[in-house]
């Protein structure tokens, strides 16, 4: 069955769940276009890669990461829908101040701000996602829901490059900002809050566990510590903070090695990596959803089984990527796009597995009246560890290694980094089991598949 022809899915399901994505879009852009934007904000500012880290990570991870587990408490109890529209007005703006920063501690701070309002745009809207279609088309849903990220490499990366190196880098703040005012007033109008759990099989009372108490008065810090003493949980929550600390690293710092390794400009560099990645990710995130929806009927563990199968596969590609010699160029028209950049786009397929599947698996391992709070602490530890962490380590370890390396320092420091995928590869299997266990316990399992 498609999703057009599923009993109590609408028109206005499917707007919803496109105005949602497109949020998210700009979410993304908003967060990420700082990437393309590093060499002329560092070279304006005197900044070190250091100082650059600080900026496009842990200014923003840290106030993302702590405010995003309280908005998802507050996505299970109130109106989800307004909470991301008012939150997306606010980055929104925040993002515009970015562009009109003058000193690099109002910078710092203006990235603190979109941070703070970003912490409530995922974890709502995931929950609003996850209650808009049946569980057996989830994880596709979810991937169409996250093709943000993608799109959002393609626009920003390839999209702001050129507008940063015709008109600057505060103009390009200024062009992605002012669109998400706008987007947060036609959530508010025009997204339907969806009934918590419309589509979810209530769990046997043979079946009922801690997972199935009443969660409407229980604190937040108890909460988060009973989620985390699901084991499945706990290994997909760090299995994705590893893997989003190399994920988000590699977003962050690979234009700038593109311009210092392959001599690109600011604008090719950006339309190289954006394309390249961006269009190869959104295929590898639909395809995997599509997959997964298929196998888990047969087997509830390839929820994790597959995302396990795309790090595997992505990581020869990420190093192929990084150490492929500078020299090789294919000729397309005036552009010369590099030889390094296919196995940047097979990394793009397998590496945009791992985070739809990964939250798809947590909105069925718990309750529905809390996949906002679960939402927002896998969030949490993709945020800590991505954000907060990723482009910060690469930095400092590009600065260190400069003395050793000179301009390849970047090169050698990204290889370090994306090496930390190894972990996430781990961990995903280590969660296999517990995930099916867990599955089973709530009764959301026929056999061995996906009721």
């Amino acid at each position: 069955m498609n999703i057009a022809q599923t009993p109590g899915v609408t028109w206005r399901t499917h707007l919803s769940l496109a105005l949602l994505a497109l949020v998210y879009i700009f979410s993304v852009i908003d967060r990420q276009v700082i990437a393309i934007l590093i060499q002329p904000i560092k070279t304006e500012f005197g900044a070190t890669d250091t100082q650059m880290g600080l900026l496009s990570g842990l200014a923003f991870g840290l106030f993302y990461a702590a405010l995003g587990v309280p908005v998802g408490k507050l996505a299970d109890r109130y109106n989800r829908s307004l909470i991301v529209a008012v939150c997306c007005s606010l980055w929104s703006v925040a993002t515009l101040a970015c562009g009109l920063a003058t000193q690099f501690w109002q910078l710092f701070l203006a990235r603190m701000s979109v941070a703070i309002g970003e912490a409530g745009g995922m974890a709502p809207s995931i929950s609003v996602v996850s209650d808009l279609y049946p569980p057996r088309q989830r994880s596709m849903v979810i991937s169409l829901f996250m093709t943000g990220p993608h799109l959002a490499v393609v626009i920003g990366l390839a999209l702001g490059g050129w507008i940063a190196q015709q008109y600057g880098w505060r103009v390009t703040f200024i062009f992605f900002g002012a669109p998400g005012i706008v987007l947060g007033l036609l959530v508010w109008l025009f997204v339907k809050e969806p009934v918590r759990g419309g589509f979810d099989a209530p769990a046997p009372a043979t079946n009922a566990t801690a997972t199935d108490k009443p969660v409407a008065t229980e604190s937040l810090g108890r909460q988060v510590l009973r989620l985390l003493t699901i084991p499945a949980f706990r290994w997909v929550g760090l299995a994705c903070g590893m893997a989003g600390l190399a994920g988000y690293a590699y977003g962050v710092w690979t234009p700038s090695f593109l311009v210092r390794t392959h001599g690109l400009s600011l604008a090719h560099a950006g339309l190289m990596f954006g394309v390249a990645s961006g269009f190869a990710a959104l295929a590898g995130g639909l395809s995997s959803g599509w997959l997964c929806d298929r196998l888990v009927t047969r087997d509830v563990r390839w929820q994790l089984g597959l995302p396990l199968i795309g790090v595997l596969v992505s990581i020869p590609c990420a190093i192929a990527f990084l150490l492929w010699p500078a020299s090789g160029y294919w000729q397309m028209g005036p552009l010369m796009v590099p030889h390094a950049m296919l196995f940047a786009s097979i990394f793009g397929f397998f590496a945009s597995w791992w985070p739809s599947l990964s939250y798809s698996a947590i909105s069925h391992m718990v309750r529905a009246s809390e996949r906002g709070v679960a939402a927002a602490l896998l969030n949490f530890f993709i945020t800590l560890f991505g954000i907060g962490i990723g482009p910060l380590l690469t930095g400092v370890l590009s600065d260190l290694l400069t003395p050793m390396f000179g301009v390849q320092a970047l090169r050698w420091s990204l290889v370090c980094v994306m090496l930390l995928m190894i972990p996430t590869a781990i961990l995903l299997g280590m969660a296999l089991k517990p995930y099916r266990d867990q599955l089973a316990q709530l009764g959301r399992t026929s056999n061995a598949g996906l009721a």
